[in-house]
């Protein structure tokens, strides 16, 4: 079940881990059509799976995924002792990592660059494999049961493509139909669903080629949606779009969770992103969780930071109690200040006997703020 409460832990002093997506160089496209031949109607049979059960849909129960590297040693050693006795370099992308996701959730997943968030978008996605501990997706094992996993679940990462590069998006979407033997009523009504909320009808006859960045991601999410996935996973889903295809990518997402309640868990180092669409957000790093709760009980690590913006006129100035003086332009004051240290009744006191004091706004220090002073300090 999701905490509604908000848990700080202190990452332990690991050595830097890191995704390591060479090890896990696969062909994405290839990989999921190997595990996609499935009949996304067929029963599936549904074990008496405790996750089924308490409406789970994601458990990782303890999980360690290590890599090994073989490097050369330095050349100046000689090319046979290379060759004899390379060096191995042992990297734990995830150690020990515990939770859940309850169906339904919406929940963000962040952390900074080989944190291990992409390494367990590849476990729950079947692409690797655990080396201790269990994951669960939907009740079921994605190292056991890929194939009945990826009849349900949804996977995108945003620096890959399904689309045939040198075909029409429709005969991409025409592919995946055949290969998922999706049902003709099913594909209708969701193409039709698609391509309406995505608005990507005049994309249909395109080549994949001629796409744009944000044009692809449109069509690579339509294409992960037509076989009706109750669990997706978006990894940097909305990596180099502009505002417009960001705002269509970001509402799309929030009303299937919303409309649909299809389980989104989703990466990106977009902060302010993640928290207009996620509820929940668990931060990991250096491959353990740090922080599993909401987003204001993560402002809290750091203190409750609130941006007052102070308007004067007159040419009068201002000094705030407690603040940290952010910008002073043409009469307008900006400061940062930790209301828990001092109390906004205090503030907002002093403000009141000020003298020429036009105008007051208050809002939330900006989370990419907090963020940055969170991995700043876990370095």
């Amino acid at each position: 079940m999701s905490k509604k409460g908000s848990t700080a832990i202190t990452p332990a002093d690991t050595a830097a881990s890191a995704d390591v997506a060479g090890n896990a160089d696969v062909a994405f496209s290839a990989d999921i059509a190997v595990a996609a031949k499935v009949a996304v109607t067929a029963d599936v049979a549904v074990t008496a799976d405790s996750d089924v059960k308490a409406e789970v849909a994601v458990r990782l129960s303890g999980v360690t995924k290590i890599f090994t590297q073989w490097q050369r040693e330095n050349a100046g050693k000689g090319l046979i002792k290379n060759l004899l006795k390379p060096e191995k370099r042992i990297i734990t992308a995830l150690d020990n990592v515990s939770f859940t996701v309850s169906r339904g959730e919406f929940v963000a997943y962040a952390g900074p660059n080989g944190a291990g968030k992409s390494t367990t978008m590849k476990l729950l996605a079947g692409m690797l494999q655990p080396t201790e501990g269990s994951v669960s997706v939907l009740g079921m094992s994605p190292e056991k049961d890929r194939i009945k996993v990826m009849s349900r679940l949804g996977v995108l990462f945003g620096n890959r493509t399904e689309l045939w590069w040198d075909h029409p998006v429709s005969q991409s979407f025409e592919w995946k139909k055949v290969v998922w033997d999706i049902p003709d009523d099913v594909f209708k009504r969701n193409l039709d669903i698609v391509v309406d909320l995505l608005d990507i009808g005049g994309l249909l006859k395109t080549f994949a080629r001629e796409l744009s960045l944000g044009q692809r991601m449109r069509a690579d999410l339509a294409m992960m949606l037509l076989h009706s996935p109750e669990l997706i996973i978006l990894d940097e889903p909305t990596l180099g779009l502009d505002v417009v295809a960001k705002r269509q990518m970001i509402e799309f997402l929030k009303r299937i969770n919303r409309e649909d309640g299809v389980t989104i868990i989703v990466t990106s180092h977009d902060m302010d992103d993640l928290e207009e669409m996620a509820q929940r957000i668990l931060m990991i790093s250096n491959g353990r969780i740090a922080y599993d709760g909401d987003f204001d009980g993560l402002r809290g690590i750091t203190g409750n930071l609130t941006r007052f913006t102070v308007t004067m006129e007159g040419g009068n100035t201002i000094a705030l109690d407690g603040g940290k003086l952010i910008s002073a332009v043409n009469g307008v004051y900006e400061y940062e200040v930790d209301v828990t240290r001092n109390p906004i009744t205090n503030l907002l006191r002093q403000l009141s006997d000020a003298d020429g004091v036009k105008d007051v706004e208050i809002s939330k220090a900006p989370i990419e703020q907090v963020i940055a002073g969170l991995y700043a300090a876990w370095k």
